[in-house]
């Protein structure tokens, strides 16, 4: 540090000692000010321009210093000078000294901030040098840290002076006269019912609803900001189009039309998206008739005889479709017309925020909804592209049993396709990255799938890189390295990839938005689901952050909501408690933490596990397996997580997710009666077991003495007891 920045911590250290060692704070209060207002008033009376220059002196040392007490000179600056005097006086102060603290943090800590944590300011800094003028405009308008602290940061970036001052001086203004005129009230009290007085309660509920009124202000800027370059119609041919009819598209729109706007949801390919037609419909079909094979082998644990059962897997593949067409009025075309939703079949192009264009048509609106969904993933993997792939989405159109499927992914697509299709006959190898299945679960988990997995004939190569696809005659080639480095080669005949999903934003004009993008793909949106133009907005898996039907449900109310009604109130969406479940056998269901995402995060937590091999309905269903496993905050009943892994743990896991829904404790789901014999008699157990790993030692301790005394003593040390036994 050189001779310049030391001299001036040194001064900083001498000033703000001097003022906690001297509680020079006494004198920055309304009790102070309060006892001394006729002296003070007097003073100013003869001295105004005096008083005017001590009080701002006093006020940029306050602010310069990050010293408490700015707020209670504001109010103090509207008792003696009034609201025109008092603003001017406290609105140049202020400024002063907020730009005198800004540049004591850039000279004493920018340069060091900057080199220690380059990498991760390089993106705040961009964000501050195009935006800079405007994020600093919000933080002073809208009062959500505190004056010192944004002083100090603003410091820190790359931000000019010059602009920091001229910006916060105009940011500040409305707050300031706000708390500038609360002051004049307090300084026109002469008696405790004065507090009563209108003025003085007009001046407190103004400085109640600031808040709200610049936080409107800002979204209100922000809004004629980015939409400035956009000509708005001045009527509009509907309340809102929908881009994609998958399960978020299609509930955007129901929940419009149920409240009576007018909607347009726009549809390129099939009504009801991936989850109905490649995804959790089609899916769950093939994992049940997997089941009743898989139950057909065990035929003899249940005490049954049968002749071996063949497969016939064109007409398994032909029950998915009919399980589709069954499913497929709940989302049709002609059942949404009816509910009152302009359905129209085609390719949307979106033009600008309030214009979309489909089948040559434009139509204004007066907001966008994307609910474009995701696609699977093709990792780039050499020979990829020559190579004969399924995916999530095409897997359904084979009728021709494989021999040899290769399935890569380890997550919970391919877990549920390579038990599933092995179960129906088809020699299944399943290879992954990752050292164990489902890495996102915790270890124990994906061990007890691994089990079953390998106990069912599951041929898994986890900790396997593909490197290449080749050919060699006729036969299909995998190159991979093993978990050890040393090259191996799989062959097959059936390539299924399950990787995970891209989200879909390309091919309808999303480019003309110019809107954000994640690095995982997905749409940048805020708390309320809109992309940087307030009426666009984003929901299912185009949006994330998670990629689940329910979820893409979930997100639908809020946009439509947010975008119908949200001119009088928006709600951020609430992602508290979101379950999700493993459909492979046994089901893994999770809702909350797990002990690896705790650890991550650094949470602390209690465990308490319960094995589903004692439960008595499990035992006589013959699936006597798998666990449940709570994570509670130390020392309490509240749940953070919960996960389970067993049969039919999607079910079981629902009075999890209600519990931590309504801030329901362990002790609330143990005083809960259970039906016997149930498999949701585990959620009983489990927190039994927490009971007595909480059950209070010294009342324990005491509880033998108590029932001692009920007895009347031991017979041993009562004689005539002894006696007479």
């Amino acid at each position: 540090m050189d001779s310049k920045k030391s001299l001036l911590l040194i001064i900083l250290a001498v000033l703000i000692g001097s003022f906690f060692y001297f509680d020079l704070g006494q004198y920055l209060s309304l009790e102070y000010f309060t006892e001394q207002r006729d002296a003070i008033t007097g003073f100013y009376n003869e001295n105004p321009y005096q008083s005017a220059a001590i009080f701002i002196a006093i006020y940029v040392l306050t602010t310069a210093l990050s010293l408490p007490g700015a707020a209670i000179l504001t109010l103090v600056g509207g008792a003696i000078f009034g609201l025109v005097e008092g603003t001017i006086w406290v609105s140049i102060a202020s400024t002063l000294g907020a730009t005198l603290a800004f540049l004591v943090s850039r000279t004493l800590l920018r340069d060091s901030v900057q080199k220690k944590f380059a990498d991760y300011l390089k993106s705040i800094n961009a964000g501050i040098e195009k935006e800079g003028a405007f994020y600093l405009f919000g933080l002073r308008l809208v009062p959500l840290f505190p004056f010192f602290v944004i002083n100090l940061v603003m410091g820190l970036t790359p931000i000019k002076t010059r602009q920091f001052f001229f910006v916060s001086q105009l940011g500040m203004l409305p707050g300031t006269i706000v708390y500038v005129n609360a002051g004049t009230q307090l300084g026109q009290l002469e008696s405790l019912s004065g507090i009563a007085s209108p003025g003085l309660i007009f001046s407190f509920i103004l400085l109640g609803i600031f808040p709200i009124i610049a936080k409107k202000m800002m979204a209100a800027i922000q809004a004629k900001k980015v939409l400035a370059d956009f000509d708005k119609p001045k009527q509009f041919d509907t309340n809102m189009v929908v881009i994609g009819a998958g399960s978020a598209g299609l509930v955007t729109a129901l929940i419009a039309a149920a409240t009576k706007a007018k909607v347009s949801l726009i549809e390129r390919h099939k009504m009801g998206g991936d989850c109905l037609n490649t995804g959790c419909v089609p899916s769950k079909a093939l994992i049940r008739s997997a089941k009743m094979a898989s139950y057909y082998g065990r035929a003899e644990e249940y005490g049954l005889s049968t002749k071996d059962i063949e497969v016939n897997f064109p007409a398994v593949m032909e029950r998915i479709q009919r399980v589709i067409k069954t499913i497929e009025p709940h989302d049709s075309v002609e059942r949404f017309t009816d509910l009152g939703v302009d359905c129209i079949q085609g390719s949307a192009k979106i033009l600008d925020p309030y214009r979309v264009e489909v089948n040559g048509e434009v139509i204004t609106t007066r907001n966008i909804v994307i609910s474009t969904g995701a696609r699977p993933f093709v990792p780039p993997i050499k020979g990829i592209e020559e190579t004969d792939y399924l995916t999530s989405d095409t897997v359904w159109e084979i009728r021709e049993k494989p021999n040899k499927m290769l399935i890569i992914g380890g997550g919970p697509i391919g877990c549920e396709m390579a038990q599933s299709f092995n179960r129906l006959g088809i020699n299944v190898i399943q290879l992954d990255k990752s050292p164990r299945l489902m890495p996102r679960e915790d270890a124990d988990i994906s061990e007890e799938i691994g089990k079953k997995f390998m106990k069912e004939g599951v041929d898994l190569r986890l900790g396997h890189t593909p490197i290449e696809f080749t050919k060699e005659g006729d036969q299909q080639v995998l190159i991979c390295d093993d978990a050890n480095g040393q090259k191996q080669r799989i062959e097959f005949d059936t390539l299924l990839l399950a990787v995970g999903r891209k989200p879909n934003t390309e091919g309808f004009g999303l480019e003309n938005l110019n809107v954000g993008i994640n690095p995982n793909g997905t749409i940048e949106v805020n708390e309320y689901l809109q992309t940087k133009f307030p009426n666009v907005y984003a929901c299912g898996d185009v949006a994330g952050p998670y990629q689940f039907t329910h979820t893409a449900s979930h997100q639908a109310w809020y946009t439509a909501v947010n975008g119908l009604f949200g001119v009088i109130k928006k709600f951020k969406v609430d992602y508290r408690v979101i379950p999700w479940a493993t459909f492979t056998d046994p089901e893994v269901a999770r809702v909350g933490l797990n002990e690896q995402e705790a650890n991550d995060q650094n949470i602390p937590y209690e465990v308490t596990t319960y094995h589903i091999d004692d439960l008595d309905r499990a035992i006589a269903d013959d699936e006597a397996h798998g666990f449940i496993k709570v994570l509670t905050v130390p020392g309490k009943d509240k749940i953070i997580g919960a996960t389970i892994v067993g049969h039919h743990a999607g079910d079981i896991i629902v009075e999890y997710v209600t519990a931590m829904k309504h801030n329901l404790g362990l002790n609330k789901i143990l005083g809960t009666i259970h039906i016997y014999p149930t498999l949701t008699e585990t959620n009983k157990f489990v927190a039994g077991n927490w009971k007595k790993a909480h059950a209070p030692e010294k009342i324990m301790a005491f509880l033998p003495k108590f029932h001692r005394w009920q007895r009347g003593g031991d017979p041993k040390t009562n004689p005539q007891r002894a006696a007479s036994k």
